[in-house]
């Protein structure tokens, strides 16, 4: 028989003043904000180490308010440690009581874009890699062409495609009343035929409703479409009108993404579970940023959903997306803006050291591979073009009888 030997009592007195054995403590110093031209509100978080992250806030046209609200968050964040992001998260999206919707959601996006920028910097990895690893190594990605009111849309398209994009998404229709004419409709039909002639039939196209269509001619408008075997239909009605026109959207030849103006799993949910969509389009910049869309992927993908992330935005944002394509299964390609209509005293790639880092081939982007978000910020022309800013609002657009129309 052996004496039992009891193991040593552990001294944790070390443990309690050293929680983290061999870390590094690190600590937020300030957290400040960028509107820059033409519509993006850029959020740079500093520590102590001297690592910066990067995010994107952009919330069009609501920027000055979006930045005051990154502003009172930051009294919470300044003299913690930016590696506990979930716990971040959490605090700063339950405890002002009031949460959620756009403003908020999109200033704890670009908060939470920065601090997963500092951890992956402060390892030497970019954020795929904590989050698992990539399972795909580049992403399609689409052009838009056309604008508000969809114009040379067959000549852009051509272009597109000869720069090498295997898919382009236009604008539908312009104003649409709850019953409109034939001619409208028509009008419609005609710009995406000259699309789909002008580019043949391997190359996808989405037609973005914009929330402009009512349920009466959406069910007319998706009838009409379904002969160009579109990609998709891009917000066919505003998601508070979705379950009005559930049975339609079930029934739709044409795959239905939408998703743009929800801000949270919690606002997914019930659209995931209803049935009616095929492609959800979180937005990273609006709608808690990677943390966040990262569980609403997962929710899709158990109810086998595509995620097609939403993003008209700066580079911030599309590398913040891009990160999250690299680990989302469900991930089937990418809106980017380069060239997009709103961009027009600066363009997605201006803010950038290298730029090449979103090169398109064969169209699709690498997944970047740099630490972080995997991009490297001009700050000095950033503070340049901060200094002038900017003032971008959504237009207002109005039907023939005056009243207010759906842009």
């Amino acid at each position: 028989m052996h004496d039992q030997i009891s193991p040593p009592t552990p001294d944790l007195s070390e443990r309690r003043s050293h929680p983290h054995p061999g870390r590094t403590p690190v600590k937020i110093t300030s957290v400040t904000t960028f509107a820059v031209p033409p519509r993006w509100l850029f959020v740079r978080i500093e520590t102590d180490t001297g690592v910066v992250g990067w995010g994107e806030a952009t919330l069009e046209g609501r920027a000055a308010t979006v930045a005051a609200l990154v502003e009172e968050l930051s009294d919470y964040l300044v003299g913690r440690d930016p590696r506990r992001i979930e716990e971040h998260w959490t605090v700063l999206y339950r405890s002002g009581f009031y949460r959620g919707g756009g403003l908020h959601m999109s200033a704890l996006a670009g908060i939470d874009q920065a601090l997963w920028d500092i951890t992956g910097k402060a390892l030497g990895a970019p954020v795929h890699e904590l989050l698992g690893g990539r399972v795909r190594d580049r992403i399609t990605v689409y052009s838009w062409i056309g604008g508000d009111r969809p114009a040379e849309t067959a000549a852009q398209a051509r272009a597109a495609v000869e720069r090498g994009f295997s898919a382009v998404k236009m604008n539908g229709p312009e104003e649409l009343q709850y019953l409109d004419t034939r001619a409208k409709v028509e009008k419609v039909v005609a710009n995406v035929s000259a699309v789909r002639e002008a580019v043949g039939p391997d190359v996808g196209i989405g037609v973005d409703f914009h929330g402009r269509v009512h349920r009466p001619m959406a069910r007319v408008l998706l009838d009409a479409l379904a002969p160009f075997h579109l990609l998709f239909v891009e917000e066919p009605v505003l998601s508070e009108h979705v379950d009005g026109i559930a049975d339609v959207l079930r029934g739709s030849a044409t795959p239905v993404a939408l998703g743009e103006r929800l801000f949270s799993r919690w606002d997914f949910k019930s659209v995931i579970t209803s049935g009616v969509v095929d492609v959800v389009q979180p937005d990273l910049s609006h709608a808690g940023g990677i943390t966040e869309v990262r569980k609403i992927a997962a929710m899709a993908e158990a109810y086998d959903i595509a995620v097609a992330p939403h993003c008209p935005l700066g580079p911030i944002a599309l590398a913040a997306c891009l990160q999250l394509d690299a680990v989302a299964h469900n991930a089937v390609i990418q809106e980017q803006s380069l060239g997009i209509h709103y961009n027009t005293s600066n363009d997605l790639l201006d803010y950038l050291v290298d730029p090449s880092v979103f090169d398109y081939v064969d169209g699709s982007v690498t997944i970047p591979r740099g630490p972080g978000l995997g991009i490297e910020v001009d700050e000095d022309y950033v503070r340049e073009r901060a200094a002038e800013g900017h003032r971008w609002r959504n237009p207002v657009w109005r039907h023939a009888d005056g009243s207010f129309a759906e842009w």
